[in-house]
């Protein structure tokens, strides 16, 4: 990914982290393009020494599996993933001079009104994939009804996360799944209005914002989430020694510290709760992704 963005953020804090830990300079080489996937191909390529690790995360690990089988890399079977780094919830945002004024009265009227409502999104980002699946589950009948409204809003495409967010603070566009940190100030300033959180607990940054599960969607969770993973084939006793730096490093209270002052959830350490999570990752998006019949850009 280029500079600046999450991704980089979490990247350089991790690295930082490693290099006091081990003694050894990390250098965080950045390679934009294709939403990571072109650096994803580029480090599954690098040789399984220990000395390139890989920032994995849901975009270029998961979401891109759903996109194209012919990624030229395999997210299970390429990568020794070492540890999640980071879990963060997208929130709905709506802009303050919208009617809504919570999370029921905008589903009732996009039930009610289908069609009428625009939202921005950026290609198979993980605001993207949020709102796909909330049209998917909100779509559903409920029991015993046979026929119903369905969900359905109008989707209008971004290049980028900052150009959207300057159309719906303009009023352009009305409402979106963003990451939890980015929307905080415009919230807190007063111009945008949450109205729901896509992680299965709330945020503490955001207290009196329910979740999408709390509010009649049982199950739902759309996370952005990063990881370092080594390569395949790289020696068992090096990928222990990286194993055991990373769990000592992300359980550690300064980056506790860190990541939660910015509404992130510190997840369960370990190469294999991070294996598990890829895994269960790629299912859901890849299912979801087939059933909105989502192609590659």
């Amino acid at each position: 990914f280029p500079a600046g963005g999450t991704s980089d953020i979490m990247a350089r804090l991790v690295a930082d982290a490693l290099a006091k830990e081990l003694g050894q300079q990390f250098i965080v080489d950045n390679v934009g393009g294709a939403g990571g996937t072109i650096g994803t191909l580029r480090g599954a390529k690098a040789a399984p020494d220990g000395y390139t690790l890989m920032q994995t995360g849901v975009g270029q690990n998961a979401v891109a599996h759903g996109l194209d089988a012919k990624l030229g890399y395999n997210s299970l079977h390429d990568f020794v993933h070492l540890a999640q780094v980071h879990s963060g919830p997208n929130v709905l945002v709506v802009n303050a001079a919208t009617p809504f004024t919570s999370f029921k009265e905008l589903v009732d009227y996009v039930r009610q009104n289908p069609g009428k409502l625009n939202y921005g999104y950026t290609h198979a980002a993980s605001g993207h994939m949020a709102m796909e699946l909330l049209k998917q589950r909100a779509s559903e009948c409920p029991k015993g009804v046979k026929e119903c409204n369905g969900f359905f809003l109008v989707g209008i495409p971004y290049r980028g996360g900052g150009p959207m967010m300057q159309d719906l603070l303009g009023g352009q566009i009305p409402l979106m799944f963003i990451n939890q940190d980015v929307a905080l100030p415009h919230v807190k300033a007063g111009k945008l209005r949450a109205l729901a959180v896509t992680s299965a607990q709330r945020n503490p940054l955001y207290p009196d914002v329910p979740t999408i599960a709390e509010s009649g969607f049982a199950g739902f969770q759309a996370l952005s989430w990063s990881g370092i993973s080594a390569i395949k084939g790289t020696p068992q006793p090096i990928v222990d020694k990286l194993e055991a730096a990373l769990r000592k490093v992300m359980t550690s209270p300064e980056i506790k510290q860190r990541l939660e002052s910015v509404g992130f959830v510190v997840p369960q350490p370990g190469a294999k709760a991070y294996s598990e999570f890829v895994k269960s990752e790629i299912d859901l998006w890849t299912q979801v992704i087939r059933t909105a019949g989502i192609k590659p850009e």
